[in-house]
């Protein structure tokens, strides 16, 4: 289970996501500088015990109305090669001394968990409890008995989420089934939607969780929605 440090970080994830946000092509405040708030999120175990894995919620106030953000973020301790693009930038923890944090839909210990959370293979924690489970976090997926790791990642950002095509090899029993590409499309701008069974009718597969509004009011809605691609070739 990862320890979660009650202490500083220099800069703060709020004040790095404030310069790294508008330049996304999510983002929906063209022109304005955000004005974030935390609204919660949910974290991820990394089974090696070496990368950190937050799936954070902010709200931006800086428009007419408030804007919902989720941004899946990686900590590592040494720079992860090949990612200079997806670096949201460093900062100094007080008991961990320097952290890399990462867009995490960039980072393969994110995506090989998140499909592992889907699949029901991954227990989701509390974003700031040591220990603790999130039992307000729902991984679904529509077939029974299909279990599978990631082979290769491709990840798209689009006016409103992040694709990661991923290709997964089936893991069935003592032999691998074939291989299959599935999509994992992460909700960038998250919006209420309390029947999260209904919201993803069309689709394998979803992550749904809470947040908490500017108003201290709780919120529900799909998180990430799997949908079934083409068989991957050969």
């Amino acid at each position: 289970m990862a320890v979660i440090h009650h202490t500083t970080m220099e800069p703060s994830k709020l004040e790095l996501l404030t310069s790294w946000l508008p330049a996304q092509p999510w983002y929906l405040g063209a022109g304005r500088e955000p004005h974030l708030t935390k609204g919660g999120g949910f974290r991820l175990d990394d089974p090696q015990g070496e990368v950190g894995i937050e799936f954070m919620v902010v709200t931006d106030e800086s428009g007419h109305r408030p804007i919902t953000y989720q941004v899946p973020l990686t900590y590592r301790g040494t720079p992860l090669d090949g990612a200079d693009h997806a670096l949201i930038g460093t900062s100094e923890h007080g008991v961990l001394g320097r952290r890399w944090i990462y867009d995490g839909t960039h980072d393969p210990v994110l995506a090989a968990q998140l499909l592992a959370l889907v699949l029901g293979e991954a227990e989701p924690q509390a974003q700031s409890t040591s220990g603790a489970a999130d039992a307000t976090v729902t991984g679904h997926f529509a077939e029974s008995g299909y279990r599978a790791s990631i082979r290769r990642a491709e990840v798209t950002d689009g006016p409103r989420g992040t694709d990661l095509l991923v290709r997964t090899v089936a893991d069935a029993g003592p032999e691998t089934g074939p291989d299959r590409q599935l999509t994992l499309r992460v909700n960038r701008i998250l919006e209420s939607q309390p029947d999260e069974s209904s919201a993803a009718t069309e689709a394998l597969g979803y992550v749904a969780a809470e947040w908490l509004l500017p108003d201290g009011a709780k919120a529900r809605g799909l998180f990430v929605v799997v949908h079934d691609n083409a068989p991957a070739a050969a």
